[in-house]
């Protein structure tokens, strides 16, 4: 079985400086788990692969860097290489890490290969016949298991077994191949009206119903419902029919529901 890792470069939060996206990780640890009988490798499509040379010390024997500009549109190139590899599996972050990402990359390749796509993978397994078993995280704990046969691009949940432990041995036998592209062409970027920033503040959340310049503790009875027109009414146990249905017309008319009743002229 070929499997192939897609790599981006990512920050660290702190620091800001390059660094594997712990989902990339999880997916290199899924890989290496699944293809222990195949191939397992990367694939990097970037102006430099520095930030993603640490997946070799993490289970990656070797990792292919596809030159493209930092402003291109790197999913031309990785589907033009993936369509002549024909990996049975493609692994991917279902989001990067700290750079200008929209998540939309794994969702893009697989519309330009035609190939199905499965959100949120936490485990692989082979099949007896061939295929193969992913878990997928539905939240709050719940999986579904989806067997599928034949190639299949997917995306791996936070959930997921955590990274191999880096081994500085195994990052020094790995190889970091480039491998040469068709030119990518740079599209110009739209023009960007002028935009006016400023520091965030807070804004007071508004109560509906609360009177203007009351004091705290009628502002608090407007928002709990105990002033205004849910508190004119009367409590009523177990009253007669009669009774009760005078109070609900009451109501019905002080919420502007019925009209009021006209008076009649008795001088007549």
């Amino acid at each position: 079985m070929r499997i192939a890792v897609l790599l981006s470069a990512g920050r660290h939060p702190v620091s800001g400086a390059p660094v594997l996206p712990r989902l990339e990780a999880q997916a290199i640890r899924l890989a290496v788990g699944l293809g222990a009988a195949g191939e397992v490798f990367g694939l990097h499509a970037g102006p430099d692969a520095a930030a993603v040379a640490d997946g070799l010390g993490q289970g990656l024997t070797r990792i292919e860097h596809l030159p493209v500009p930092a402003e291109a549109d790197s999913v031309p190139a990785l589907a033009a290489r993936l369509a002549v590899l024909q990996p049975d599996l493609i692994l991917a972050g279902r989001r990067g890490q700290g750079g200008p990402e929209t998540g939309l990359i794994p969702y893009a390749l697989a519309e330009a290969l035609d190939l199905p796509l499965i959100p949120d993978v936490v485990g692989l397994a082979p099949e007896a016949t061939g295929g193969l078993s992913l878990d997928q995280s539905l939240g709050r704990g719940a999986r579904r298991r989806v067997v599928i046969a034949g190639p299949v691009l997917a995306t791996v949940h936070p959930d997921a077994p955590a990274p191999l432990a880096y081994a500085y041995g195994r990052a020094r036998r790995g190889a970091l191949e480039p491998v040469a592209v068709a030119p990518v062409a740079v599209a110009d970027p739209a023009p960007i009206d002028a935009v006016e920033e400023r520091p965030y503040r807070r804004r007071p959340k508004l109560v509906k119903g609360a009177p203007a310049g009351g004091s705290a503790a009628e502002r608090l009875k407007a928002a709990t419902g105990e002033s205004g027109a849910s508190s004119g009414g009367r409590l009523l146990v177990a009253p007669d029919p009669d009774e009760a249905a005078r109070e609900i017309l009451a109501y019905l008319r002080q919420v502007g529901v019925l009209a009021a009743p006209r008076a009649t002229d008795d001088s007549r």
